[in-house]
């Protein structure tokens, strides 16, 4: 069977799954991170592993060392839900998408020095770094993605053809390509070269929450609203496996760097590992108290993060086959090139998914076994002054004021614990200590006020070339049909005569 599986194309299969799974080899709970007010948005590890970056609803990024009792820093610069945060591939940058309907990049250390971007015209809701680090993608509400290089930090190009809020873009691993996902119901592949959607999957059930590339490139999988994971192949335009493990809205998947396993975090309170050899699902685990709407596989796969409206973030250890993922790793970044279209005999496997009735799986409670690993760091506020923003902690919102307006961003609402309500988080946020008081700026009240009257007119002029370039593409798109036609006329008329 497991040479069947190599032919197939998937490779070879981890040591764990031949010797079947093993107790001491089960995902293991390793810390908790408490430091957030609100609902956590979106987690990310930095290359080396040994950092974590969250962003929330409260406003905040915050910078976790993996380190016990290391400090934690908590970046002040967002004057609304931070949406998406990453780490670029070096490491030496992290960008944040927020409801602000900016995009900040951060200098990832005590000084948290920024720079804010500014085109979309309303919130945006992830950020991506291309594998080279060179351009980064963002997708917003104001139904476009728009691609941003990062050498000179400026705007390069929008992409336009969703009809409705865009919720996710990524790049694939040779950066030749951008996925997206949107609530017109569509995924759409675009080529980064000519600017075009080349590619487009369509669901009539529900919208994806979140979509994402595998680590070589040929497939992606969707977490849908409809509670479904789904795989497609992109080199023959097939959905080639389909999974009903949630029972509430999936928001977010990541692939294991060996592209064997991927994670899924749901409204449902669960976060669930598929085994994408085998086309099943082998592990639920339970930690969070309400809706998880982030998870994220470190780089090297031993680790995985994890955080949702009960404002924790859960540090977990994989223990899969370490040598086998390295293995895979090293093949995967060789890669300079789409695998060849496989034949319709070789896609393994080939039907849904439902998985009712399983009894295979293994259910992971750490509250169960683990009696306190909650860890409360010293927490650092870096506040971001720079040349283009200012940051007024009396404007900065610690939490929108209706629990309703968390559940129109993400699924299931019912679900979100008492810790996240809007009373229980405004008797937190009247601890004074967790901001800078008015001795402690470093930029005269004056003059903050008058930066940031000059933001705000930039701002408009911003939105304004937003618009107009978006009316210049279809006028263009209409132009061109109109020569279109022109042509077919004339050949018309020249065949007649």
């Amino acid at each position: 069977m497991a040479s069947a599986l190599v032919r197939r194309g998937w490779g070879a299969p981890p040591r764990s799954w031949c010797r079947g799974l093993r107790r001491q080899e089960d995902p293991v709970l390793e810390r908790y991170f408490k430091g957030h007010k609100a609902a956590i948005t979106s987690v990310d590890f930095s290359p080396s592993g040994k950092q974590l970056a969250t962003a929330s609803w409260d406003t905040f990024l915050m910078l976790w060392n993996c380190k016990p009792q290391a400090r934690a820093f908590r970046f002040v610069g967002h004057k609304d839900v931070v949406t998406s945060v990453q780490f670029s591939p070096h490491g030496n940058l992290l960008a944040s998408a927020s409801r602000d309907r900016t995009v900040r990049l951060w200098i990832p250390d005590k000084r948290g020095k920024s720079s804010e971007f500014k085109a979309h015209t309303a919130p945006v809701r992830s950020v991506d770094f291309s594998a080279d680090g060179q351009f980064l993608a963002t997708a917003s509400e104001d139904k476009s993605i728009k691609v941003w290089n990062m050498f000179r930090q400026r705007f390069l190009y929008s992409l336009y053809r969703h009809t409705h809020w865009v919720r996710c873009a990524k790049f694939s691993p040779d950066g030749r390509l951008i996925v997206s996902c949107s609530e017109d119901k569509t995924i759409k592949i675009w080529d980064t070269t000519n600017k075009q959607c080349v590619n487009n999957f369509s669901d009539s059930v529900g919208f994806a929450n979140f979509v994402d590339f595998n680590p070589n490139g040929t497939c992606i999988a969707s977490a849908g609203s409809d509670h479904t994971v789904k795989i497609w192949d992109i080199r023959v335009n097939k959905l080639l496996q389909h999974y009903q493990v949630h029972s509430g809205g999936v928001n977010c998947v990541s692939f294991h760097p060996s592209g064997h396993y991927l994670i899924t975090a749901s409204s449902d309170g669960t976060l669930k590992i598929l085994d994408l050899l085998e086309g099943r699902l082998i592990y639920t685990l339970q930690g969070h108290t309400g809706p998880v709407f982030t998870v994220s596989f470190s780089k090297g796969g031993e680790l995985f993060s994890s955080g949702g409206a009960d404002a924790q973030v859960l540090l977990w250890r994989t223990n899969f086959d370490d040598l086998n993922c390295k293995d895979m790793i090293k093949r995967n970044l060789k890669r300079l090139h789409f695998d060849a279209s496989p034949h319709l005999a070789d896609i393994y496997p080939r039907t849904p998914h439902p998985h009712e009735g399983k009894i295979e799986t293994i259910e992971i409670n750490p509250k169960l076994e683990v009696i306190d690993l909650q860890t409360s760091p010293p927490v650092v506020d870096v506040l971001s002054f720079d040349s283009t923003t200012t940051t007024d902690t009396t404007t900065v919102r610690t939490l929108a004021d209706k629990s309703e307006e968390i559940s129109g961003y993400f699924l299931n609402p019912s679900l979100l614990s008492t810790e996240c309500c809007p009373t229980a988080l405004k008797k937190k946020t009247e601890d004074v200590s967790d901001f800078p008081s008015e001795s402690q700026r470093s930029i005269p009240l004056a003059l903050t006020d008058a930066l940031e009257h000059i933001m705000e007119q930039l701002n408009v002029l911003t939105q304004t070339v937003s618009i107009l370039e978006q009316r210049l593409t279809l006028t263009e798109d209409k132009l061109k049909d109109c020569l279109e036609n022109q042509q077919r006329l004339f050949n018309v008329i020249q065949h007649k005569s």
